[in-house]
């Protein structure tokens, strides 16, 4: 059960950044770490370390602006299931699990990644940009999910599973909000009488 919440920890770090836990994980846990990781133990060590280095420093100063966030949503849309997955069966392999449990770990971390990201571009389309604070409060929050993934993974299961309950509240409440705004004709075409238009 703890290697369950020590994944779930480190795979909702990857649904914040992408390179950022990679890199903490490698630097906090030592870069063998990384050779036992699928894909990263196929690249040499300088250069898996170059990249994140180097991407870790574009998300951190490139969500600070509205521009930014937008190209940064896109591009981790696409790679947070596969950093999640990473990120998840990094850590199984770390806590010494059977094989096939670490693959399936793997695969929860990425849909726990994925659902992460999904609401955040949700919230970004919603309120148009992500207020400041609340981007220095992911930073923040990626560091102490990597942080607690092999420290303390009971709370970091606990703030994991937090975040996907609130993923879920949020999707519902939009649901609720956006079926709200149309009348009970439309409901084959819900964007015809909204009041605020998406």
């Amino acid at each position: 059960m703890i290697e369950i919440l020590a994944a779930l920890s480190a795979s909702a770090a990857a649904g914040m950044r992408i390179a950022l836990p990679l890199l903490l994980i490698g630097l906090l846990y030592g870069g063998s770490l990384w050779s036992r990781v699928p894909l990263l133990s196929n690249i040499s060590p300088p250069v898996v370390l170059g990249v994140l280095v180097s991407w870790s420093l574009v998300e951190i100063f490139a969500s600070k602006d509205r521009l930014g966030q937008r190209s940064l949503h896109l591009i981790q849309l696409l790679f947070s299931p596969l950093v999640g997955a990473i990120m998840g069966m990094a850590v199984a392999q770390a806590a010494g699990i059977p094989t096939w449990l670490v693959w399936l770990l793997g695969g929860i971390g990425g849909l726990v990644a994925l659902v992460l990201q999904l609401v955040q571009v949700g919230w970004f389309y919603r309120l148009k940009q992500i207020p400041l604070w609340v981007v220095f409060a992911q930073d923040a929050l990626c560091f102490v999910l990597v942080l607690f993934a092999l420290d303390a993974p009971r709370q970091g299961g606990l703030i994991a599973l937090l975040l996907l309950w609130l993923a879920i509240r949020t999707s519902k409440e939009w649901r609720r909000w956006y079926l709200e705004q149309i009348g009970a004709g439309d409901r084959h075409n819900p964007r015809r009488q909204k009041q605020d238009p998406d």
